[in-house]
């Protein structure tokens, strides 16, 4: 009992060391993420100063004209109308693409696993795919985030099922299935383009992954849809921590396994539907972000969920700021980064396999 003291003193310490590092990371990407959105609602074709960015957001949020006295109605509608609500979207959409990586590595203990490399966006993307289709071609008015929603779901439970031995979740034979179902999908998505003729373009152009030409009424949405899943998650991220455990490990420690998953799937099949409904396929957000944060900031969900919020907004916001402005020709973001996430998966993959071998 004498050598208890010593020991739990030390963990004391240690939680509280972890924590002062989480809150100091927690303030850098909030700080990184001011100057992101700064930058991005003030470059462009029509580069204008941060003062003006912060007049122009101060009298539209206040309805005070003095803000805008000095500022020309032509800038104030560019930022105002076209470039906040695309940062507000990019926000919304990377938050949830991170939030959800973190759920499916945690709750299917595979550090390769998240969205893209499911199935699940391709999922929503098919879905969508199809909304889009019968709204275009037979004057239909299906919801496009409730498709997304129904394809992600669908693709999520046959990667699940592919990946069961024995009535066991295979780990190693996730990402297979996961290729196996985009492959598919894929495919389906392809068919539904060859119908659409000459108004292919549309579903294109939503397909590839952009934020551009959004409006305040598709952030708005974005938001509703994607705030309240990430606050749940962040609220139960302990339960995430005893997923990570094992289904035995779990069941001790007073927790129901097949609920929470069940829960905790749900919910990134949500975030990625509720993604995939506003900008298209975006991959490799939720691969990067994660993996990222728990090599400064450990693995404990109660963290990491917050972080990756904070993380993959500025990932995506950042993203989308390079695409439109480093180049003469607007890049999609969701080009971006799957260029950027490509090696990564490669090295994450390379990483695991030393590790296994």
């Amino acid at each position: 009992m004498k050598d208890a003291a010593p020991i739990t003193a030390t963990l004391k310490d240690l939680l509280i060391r972890r924590r002062q590092r989480a809150l100091r990371g927690a303030l850098v990407l909030a700080f990184l993420l001011a100057v992101v959105v700064l930058v991005s609602a003030s470059s462009g074709r029509a580069d204008l100063g941060p003062g003006q960015v912060l007049a122009i957001v101060l009298g539209k949020l206040t309805g005070q004209e003095h803000y805008l006295a000095e500022v020309k109605a032509s800038s104030a509608a560019i930022v105002w109308n076209i470039r906040l609500p695309r940062v507000m979207t990019a926000l919304a959409v990377g938050s949830a693409l991170a939030v959800a990586g973190v759920i499916f590595q945690a709750v299917l203990m595979n550090p390769l696993a998240d969205s893209f490399t499911m199935g699940v966006s391709p999922g929503a993307a098919f879905g969508a795919s199809l909304a889009l289709f019968f709204n275009m071609f037979f004057n239909a008015d299906w919801p496009v985030s409730a498709f997304a929603f129904t394809g992600a779901v669908a693709s999520l439970l046959v990667v699940l099922a592919l990946a069961r031995a024995g009535g066991v979740l295979s780990p190693a034979n996730l990402i297979i299935s996961g290729i196996i179902v985009s492959s598919v999908l894929s495919a389906a998505i392809s068919f539904v383009k060859s119908l659409s003729g000459e108004q292919v373009a549309a579903i294109v152009n939503w397909l590839i992954g952009s934020l551009a030409a959004r409006n305040w009424e598709q952030a708005a949405s974005a938001w509703v849809l994607v705030a309240p899943v990430v606050v749940g998650v962040a609220l139960f991220a302990g339960d995430l921590n005893l997923l990570s455990l094992g289904d035995r490990e779990a069941r001790n420690l007073g927790l129901n396994p097949a609920r929470a998953r069940r829960f905790f799937l749900a919910a990134a099949a949500f975030l990625t539907a509720a993604a995939v409904s506003v900008s298209g396929i975006i991959g490799f957000v939720g691969l990067i972000v994660p993996h990222i944060l728990r090599l400064f900031f450990g693995s404990d969900n109660r963290t990491l969920v917050p972080l990756a919020a904070l993380g993959g907004a500025v990932l995506l916001a950042a993203a989308d700021l390079a695409g439109r402005t480093l180049v003469a020709v607007e890049v999609p973001v969701g080009v971006l980064t799957t260029l950027l996430g490509g090696p990564f998966f490669f090295y994450i993959f390379r990483q695991r396999a030393k590790q296994m071998g």
